[in-house]
């Protein structure tokens, strides 16, 4: 049996490992977590993804969870609704219940190895899993792979009632960005991004929830009404980092998958989508190609197609969060709201 070492136990290394097939690898997972995010926070999985959960054996149990996207508002920060963004087909879960039921169905021929990895093996084929901070792309792809820090705070967290009439959508302001959205029938979730020098490491919650309040009051009801229920112990903060382009995502026995390969920002909503499919591409692949066959075709498959994406999400983020440009921005698309109603 050949052997693979994944380094991460998130959603791409728990998608490969389910994926692979045991009869033919003997897969190890380094993961430094042993636990479920503390912390909910809700995930879109869009149609691509369903088919990787599909592939993996949980939609059925991932439809049971989530909830269905139909359309989102998309409003100006006082909560004018300038017009409605289809979203069919879009399911919305918790990233624990995700992380539960890919854990779930990962082999029990699988070895599990916690605590960090603190040297790379040389041995079999090595999977990068280990998200936008990745260990393994750093030491294989060198220094200028490094991830990148950017100007941008965002918050994310659940309130425990339904989202307000009429107020669920995204909310573009100058500089700022909100977000409400069913993450159940009696549950809310939201988000929030704007710059902050706060971080990158060991944020305050509450100084975070504070900052938020302040710079989001008396701008839509809505979103006093949210983050007047938000609280510390149920709000993630973080500073926004990314990675730069790759052009490959094989080298020298080592392959990267889902943010360790386009960790991006979050605007498009698709990074742990495309984490899913890197998955269940690679291992399919693996499971009925050669070795060196099968990593060439995953870089024909997912490298510009992800890499397309991860420049998408990084032009939707200063679009969203401009600044100087605000007014322009908001003008137009308060024209295309209106075009769109008299169509």
């Amino acid at each position: 049996m050949y052997g693979i070492t994944i380094v991460g136990g998130g959603i791409a290394g728990l998608a490969l490992a389910a994926a692979l097939d045991a009869d033919r690898f003997h897969v190890t997972v380094h993961e430094q977590r042993n636990t479920l995010p503390t912390v909910e926070t809700s995930l879109a999985m869009w149609p691509e993804a369903q088919q990787a959960l599909d592939a993996v054996g949980i939609l059925p149990e991932i439809q049971a969870a989530g909830s269905a996207f139909s359309a989102m508002a998309l409003r100006d920060v006082a909560g004018k609704a300038w017009f409605r963004a289809e979203a069919a087909g879009v399911i919305g879960v918790s990233r624990a219940d995700l992380l539960r039921l890919l854990d779930f169905v990962v082999p029990d021929s699988v070895s599990r190895v916690p605590g960090a990895v603190t040297s790379l093996p040389d041995a079999g084929l090595l999977v990068g899993a280990d998200g936008v901070h990745s260990v393994v792309r750093r030491q294989r792809w060198g220094p200028r792979s490094a991830e990148r820090l950017s100007p941008y705070l965002a918050l994310r967290g659940i309130v425990d009632e339904p989202v307000p009439a009429d107020a669920g959508g995204e909310y573009w302001g100058r500089g700022e960005l909100f977000g409400i959205a069913p993450a159940s029938r009696e549950r809310t979730y939201w988000y929030a991004s704007y710059r902050s020098a706060l971080g990158p490491g060991g944020i305050d919650i509450e100084a975070a929830l504070d900052l938020t309040r302040r710079r989001f009051s008396g701008k839509a009801q809505g979103i006093d009404r949210v983050l007047a229920g938000a609280a510390p112990e149920g709000t993630l903060a973080q500073r926004i980092w990314t990675v730069p382009a790759l052009r490959r995502y094989t080298r020298d026995g080592t392959v990267l998958v889902g943010d360790a390969a386009h960790g991006m920002t979050p605007n498009l909503g698709r990074g742990a989508c495309e984490a899913l499919v890197d998955s269940v591409t690679l291992a399919g692949l693996l499971n009925s190609r050669p070795l060196p066959e099968a990593l060439k075709a995953y870089n024909k498959r997912r490298v510009l197609r992800s890499q397309a994406l991860r420049a998408a999400s990084s032009a939707m983020t200063r679009l969203v969060l401009a600044e100087s440009a605000q007014p322009l921005r908001d003008r137009i698309l308060s024209m295309a709201g209106r075009l769109r109603r008299s169509a």
